[in-house]
């Protein structure tokens, strides 16, 4: 089985004969900073699979919220350039979760967290905890505590 990181270079070197700038310049910068991550630290280390998704979800991220910053500052072809990175780049990571998907996990975390004992607001960081783990990589931070928060609300 190849890894990821494997499986990125693959497709530089392919993105490369391509003349593939777009892609080939994203994927370079992805493989800079799982390089980085490698390297920061005192030793220099291998990154597991899940921290080399890590590394390319915080990349995507990135160009998301790039995008929104020059949309917001009128520089639309930048914000156009920064969303099809952003899409090179979702093609590595795990499928993310439908609306459906993850309220129905939430709704799931909100009814453990009550029958521990969690109520009311304060029950936000119970509720997290449980949802987090089963959520890993496939649904952003921000979508899942919003989630949270309306179905706490009710």
């Amino acid at each position: 089985m190849t890894t990821l990181k494997a499986r990125l270079k693959d497709d530089l070197n392919a993105a490369i004969k391509d003349r593939d700038e777009l892609r080939s310049s994203t994927l370079r910068l992805t493989l800079a900073a799982i390089t980085k991550e490698e390297v920061a630290g005192k030793t220099k280390r291998e990154l597991s699979e899940d921290e080399v998704q890590k590394v390319i979800a915080k990349e995507a991220k990135k160009r998301r919220e790039a995008a929104d910053a020059f949309e917001q500052g009128g520089r639309h072809e930048s914000a156009g350039r920064e969303r099809a990175e952003g899409v090179i780049l979702d093609a590595y990571l795990p499928k993310q979760l439908s609306d459906e998907e993850l309220d129905g996990i939430v709704a799931e975390a909100v009814e453990e967290a009550r029958t521990a004992g969690a109520e009311g607001p304060r029950a936000m960081g119970a509720v997290m905890k449980i949802v987090n783990p089963k959520v890993a990589g496939q649904a952003d931070g921000g979508r899942v505590a919003a989630a949270v928060k309306k179905l706490l609300a009710g």
